[in-house]
């Protein structure tokens, strides 16, 4: 599979089988939970148990299987998992959500966000990770149909809930985003600061698709919204999940068709234009800070930099 632009993100990449056909299969849990292969995965608030590159599993022959247990898929084990009871082939990984990080299967410590995890965990896991952030925080807000308000009961192997009153089924979601490298005609960048993060730091800008909008339409409005400024040529670079709680970010580049910037007050605080000695030198002094290296936002402006931010940038594009 020949890759976008910004190649393989942290978040994108999974090596992840998610096994839609198994989930409407008759018993398919009491089956799991018979196959020594079964590894369980256990989210608390947000946070899974991380120990070195690797998230920790437990076999499921070991815990008992929970009130709504979610399958993620299969994934390929060439090293021991889950109490070194596993060896090469795959394994069915099954979903627990716990009220508290458990300390008997983890220290505290190495109870880890996806943030935190995306940048030390291979990318078999983080794909795990992120797949299994996203439908959990679906569960957790979806939890009554939006037709009667009577709560509703997982199936499909966590994948679908269903109104045990009018019958209806209700599938997990998620926001599309664009979000935006914007340069100018001296291949500058924007970069601009949100109302609600700390003044110093700063990214590219974002927003959500609206209905009945095309990705390329929702370029043009959101830059205009936040900015003021009129851009053009939408190009797709890439795209990352991005479970908080659940959107897919929808990475773009486009062009300006002036530099007069108009911050609109309300999302975007502050905005400015950046060579690249600029962004090298207002990082390296603390003076700013950006997105960090699980984000696309960070993917998009190393890309446009020519490398990583902590390196001496190129000379400069005449």
């Amino acid at each position: 599979m020949s890759l976008p632009p910004l190649g393989s993100l942290p978040l994108a990449g999974s090596s992840v089988d998610r096994g839609g056909d198994l989930r409407l299969e008759h018993g398919l849990f009491e089956r799991l939970w018979a196959d020594p292969n079964t590894l369980v995965l256990s989210v608390a608030a947000g946070r899974m148990p991380v120990r070195g590159s690797g998230l920790v599993f437990q076999p499921a022959a070991e815990v008992q299987c929970p009130a709504m247990p979610i399958y993620l898929g299969s994934i390929p084990v060439t090293a021991p998992r889950g109490g070194g009871a596993h060896g090469s082939g795959t394994s069915h990984v099954v979903l627990a959500t716990c009220p508290e990080p458990d300390e008997a299967l983890a220290p505290q410590g190495d109870w880890m966000t996806l943030r935190e995890a995306a940048t030390v965990l291979n990318i078999t896991d983080t794909g795990l990770f992120a797949q299994a952030a996203a439908i959990s925080n679906w569960h957790a807000s979806h939890t009554h149909c939006p037709r009667c308000g009577e709560g509703t009961r997982p199936e499909a192997g966590g994948w679908v809930r269903r109104c045990p009153s009018d019958d209806s089924l209700h599938y997990p979601r998620t926001d599309p985003a664009v979000i935006v490298a914007v340069l100018d005609a001296d291949d500058r960048l924007l970069l601009g600061s949100a109302a609600s993060w700390p003044a110093h730091r700063f990214s590219t800008l974002a927003g959500f698709v609206e209905p009945g909008e095309s990705l390329e339409a929702a370029v043009v409005r959101e830059i205009f919204e936040e900015s003021g400024l009129e851009v053009h040529s939408p190009h797709y670079l890439g795209s990352q999940p991005w479970p908080f709680p659940a959107s897919l970010m929808l990475g773009f580049s486009a062009v300006a068709t002036q530099t007069t910037l108009t911050p609109d007050g309300v999302e975007i605080t502050d905005l400015r234009w950046f060579t690249r000695r600029e962004l090298f030198e207002a990082v390296r002094s603390g003076a700013i800070t950006v997105a960090g290296k699980a984000s696309i936002a960070r993917a998009m402006i190393e890309r446009w930099f020519g490398g990583p931010l902590d390196e001496e940038p190129a000379e400069e594009r005449p």
